[in-house]
């Protein structure tokens, strides 16, 4: 399910009709559909926009959770007491946690000022015993490579441990700002450390 708004305008976003735009299903109809694939469904990915900006997403999740779905959000991470409220009710069993980019840049990149309620999910997710997973879209143009080093260093001295996954810009579908194509050329070192395993996605 892909949730209509958020608070942040990446250059790179690819779902500008997500983002500026609404709705076109309510919630009833959603878990009208969900009860006619009990048992034929493992689970349900909430993502978006940002989905934890729905002012019914934990009474919408535990709808979920009761009909026997497994229940993963890709989020932003920046409403950390709602990512709190939903692991510590164990109402998620995955978190992707998208990671823009350190703060000299997220602004340019996001188009927020929302680095200090990120940190905070970061930090809630390593402190938690939840499975969760790190990503971040990489633009040549808008992270350079020291740049993309500072931010792995920043991950180790946050004491995260585990897979961190890179996926690249594909300037193939509309995306709110124009960029140039983003070369690949990161792809071809590798960036992993003792505690850090640096993946990318095609």
């Amino acid at each position: 399910m892909w949730f209509a708004g958020c608070n942040m305008r990446c250059l790179y976003c690819y779902n500008p009709d997500i983002v500026l735009g609404k709705g076109k299903m309510d919630f009833d109809s959603i878990l009208s559909f969900l009860k006619t694939r009990k048992g034929l469904l493992d689970g349900v990915v909430l993502s978006g926009g940002e989905c934890t900006l729905s002012k019914n997403i934990i009474s919408f999740i535990k709808e979920i959770k009761t009909m026997g779905f497994a229940v993963k959000i890709d989020t932003n991470g920046s409403n950390p007491k709602i990512l709190n409220s939903l692991i510590h009710n164990q109402l998620i069993d995955y978190v992707a946690l998208d990671y823009k980019s350190l703060p000299h840049t997220f602004k340019k990149i996001t188009q927020s000022g929302l680095f200090s309620p990120f940190e905070e999910s970061l930090k809630l997710l390593i402190q938690s015993n939840i499975p969760f997973e790190i990503r971040t879209t990489f633009h040549s143009s808008l992270i350079t490579e020291t740049d993309f080093v500072q931010m792995i260093e920043y991950l180790e001295a946050e004491n995260f441990e585990g897979n961190y996954y890179v996926q690249h810009f594909m300037n193939n579908v509309p995306t709110l700002s124009k960029l140039n194509d983003s070369h690949k050329e990161i792809r071809l070192k590798n960036y992993s450390t003792s505690k850090i395993k640096v993946v990318f996605r095609e």
